[in-house]
């Protein structure tokens, strides 16, 4: 078991780059009946983590339940280096789930990001389970602006020409979001997959719901541990 509070940056580095080989770039197989969606909430210049991860059953998009966790960390904040700091307090909301998800949709990057090793690919490793990340920003790769019509899409790339991802339009008029595979799944599933997702908001269901009770965790308006919906 990794000890991140004890990980200098350079650890960390090497770290990543042998979590690298061991991600799985592949079709999903099977059905996607349960789904799931993670947050992470924090302050740069705080130690503690704020962790949530949603339940919702597949296709219909319904909650089924929440895990929340409250965690402190001492690994610095280094962009390209988040996960070290939110994967402890996710790998905790993890194993309080009652049951697993057939599929984790993490907010942020899975392998577009510079030593593709974003925290949906991290964590995925890690918990050797299918993710995908779904980020509101670019960390990393070049693209051209998908036209404006809901789920126009144009490919992420690396200088090199490899596609890391998509750049998805879930909603005409609004940013992008930024959508890749993190382990055990691929570019084009994770995309259907997150098209999926999207109903009426920017945000894909998952991650949306997820985001929305860590920041009431965080608020003091929800508990630490899971409660079903």
């Amino acid at each position: 078991m990794i000890n991140y509070n004890e990980l200098s940056v350079p650890e960390a580095t090497i770290l990543q780059k042998e979590l690298k080989e061991k991600v799985i770039t592949a079709p999903y197989q099977g059905n996607i009946r349960l789904i799931a969606g993670a947050d992470i909430s924090f302050n740069k210049f705080s130690t503690t983590v704020y962790a949530g991860i949603v339940l919702l059953k597949f296709p219909e998009l319904t909650p089924v339940g929440y895990s929340l966790v409250e965690k402190e960390v001492t690994f610095p904040y280094v962009p390209g280096f988040l996960a070290f700091r939110e994967v402890p307090a996710l790998l905790d909301a993890w194993q309080q789930l009652p049951q697993l998800p057939d599929v984790l949709v993490v907010d942020g990057h899975g392998i577009a990001h510079p030593r593709r090793m974003g925290i949906a690919s991290h964590f995925g490793v890690m918990v050797n389970h299918p993710t995908v990340g779904s980020a509101k920003k670019k960390l990393f790769g070049y693209y051209e602006e998908p036209g404006n019509n809901r789920f126009d899409y144009t490919p992420l790339k690396d200088k090199q020409g490899n596609i890391l991802g998509n750049v998805l339009r879930s909603k005409p008029n609004v940013k992008p979001v930024f959508v890749s595979p993190g382990h055990l799944m691929d570019v084009d599933g994770s995309r259907e997959l997150i098209t999926a997702c999207v109903q009426r908001y920017r945000l894909p269901e998952p991650t949306r719901l997820a985001h929305n009770a860590v920041n009431q965790f965080r608020l003091g308006t929800l508990t630490a541990g899971y409660t079903p919906a």
